[in-house]
Parts: C-alpha cells; structure tokens; sequence
C-alpha cells in the first residue's frame, strides 16, 4: 500500500459527537473527504442541518443523532440505538464539550457536575461500549478531543480544566489496556481555536492579545486545521501510534 492509500478512509464508518459546528463539525468533514460516511451527534442536531449537507455534498452518507450528554439515561439510550443501528463502527470521536466560566470560588456545584458529565463521563462511557465492539472486531481507531488545559490549569474554568486533565489519562488508560488489541486511542489537544467557546476571550481585547502574543504562529487556530490530524489518526497510517496526545495550538504548548 502507498503512503497516500494509507490515510484514505473508504469504507469506514465515523461516530462524531459535537459534530454541528467548529472542531466537531470540521472533523467530520476532514473524515468524510477522506471517504468516510458519517454517524453525527450532537444535542441539537437535526435533519438537513448544515453538517448534513456538507458531508453528502462530498458524496458520502450522513446519519444525524440527537444526545443529551449531561444525562446519562440519554446517553445510554443513544448507544443502545445506535449498536442497533449500526453493526460496526469503525472510528469514534469524542468531540462534544462545554465550558462554564467562573472563578474557582464562584465555580458551582452545578457547573461541575455539567461539566465533567458532557466532557469526561460521557466519553468513557461511549468509549467503553463501542470500543467492546472494536475489541470483538479487533481493530478500531478513538479519538478523543483533549485540550491545552489536559497541560495546565487555565484560568476561571476549573471544571474544564479538570475534566480535560482527566482525558488526558484516559487516552492513556485505554490505550495501556487496548493497544495489544488492534485498537488505537489517542488525542487531539486544541490550542485556542475561533470556535463559539472562545468568542469571551477574542472579543476581550487585552486578554486576546496576550494570547497571540504567546502563540507562534501568530494566530487563533481554525477548526479547519483539525481535518488533517483526525484523519492522520483515524487513518492505517497511525497504527502505531498509541496513547498520544496531539497539541494542534499552532506552537503555544513549545513555549
């Protein structure tokens, strides 16, 4: 096989959580013009949504699902429908996210739990049940979406920061237990990103200029820059590549 054929995902079938806009929504199209046909969810999505039209505008199939991540009833009756759905899938990607600002004395018992519920709960436990399938099949490829602050502490968001922490050890869990298995897991690690989650911090002049000052690329990074590495690591060309955690932050993490 040519070093080209080995990213080509033809084929395959690509569960993206959080797949209606920004990151989730880019990936999903990155896995489609690779070949890939597309279960998308999210807690909104419909029918006819813009992700919808843009992956069968590439020729491929869209399959819109609706999931309340905060809830765990919700999510267990996604899988239970899906797995019906769909006898094999063959990557998974853990993108759906919050955030909640408040400082760390202000941050509630309800931000917490919301928080680690959508960014940390949920995709173990969607990891879990669909990686038992991968393990029966013995191979699959995870994905999950990190964070720069899977490194660091961040400011005024402790519940975030904490659960991307969490991610981080995860990957590294699964991959320590699957890897021997035919099953890769890794991670994504955004920097700062134009996507809704940072619209506080751009449109905060002096807070958005020390952040630039400090990324070398001069620049807020675009979801569009996350179509390369999920393919990469959805793709033959990273089967050995386990329990990685990769910064797309256009160099902030180097500094």
């Amino acid at each position: 096989m040519g070093i080209l054929d080995q990213f080509k995902l033809s084929g395959k079938i690509a569960l993206v959580t959080g797949c209606s806009r920004g990151i989730g929504k880019a990936m999903a199209e990155g896995l489609a013009e690779a070949g890939a046909d597309i279960i998308g969810v999210s807690a909104s999505l419909k029918p006819g949504s813009n992700v919808e039209r843009s992956i069968e505008s590439l020729g491929k199939k869209f399959y819109p699902y609706q999931c309340d991540f905060s809830s765990r009833e919700n999510l267990y009756a996604f899988i239970t429908q899906v797995k019906k759905d769909f006898s094999t899938i063959d990557i998974l990607v853990n993108n759906a996210g919050t955030i909640l600002r408040k400082p760390a004395a202000e941050h509630s018992d309800e931000y917490w739990d919301e928080v680690i519920a959508i960014n940390q709960t949920s995709p173990f436990i969607l990891t879990r049940e669909i990686g038992k399938e991968m393990i029966a099949r013995g191979g699959g490829k995870i994905i999950f979406t990190a964070s720069i602050l899977t490194f660091q502490g961040g400011i005024n968001v402790p519940g975030y920061a904490a659960s991307k922490g969490a991610i981080g050890s995860l990957v590294k869990a699964f991959a320590n237990e699957w890897a021997g298995k035919g099953v890769n897991v890794n991670a994504l690690a955004p920097g700062y990103i134009s996507t809704d989650n940072t619209t506080a911090l751009r449109e905060d002049e002096n807070r958005s200029r020390s952040i630039l000052d400090r990324i070398p690329a001069n620049r807020w990074g675009k979801p569009e820059d996350f179509k390369g590495p999920v393919v990469f690591l959805s793709s033959d060309a990273a089967d050995y590549i386990h329990g990685t955690i990769l910064t797309v932050d256009g160099g902030w993490m180097g500094r």
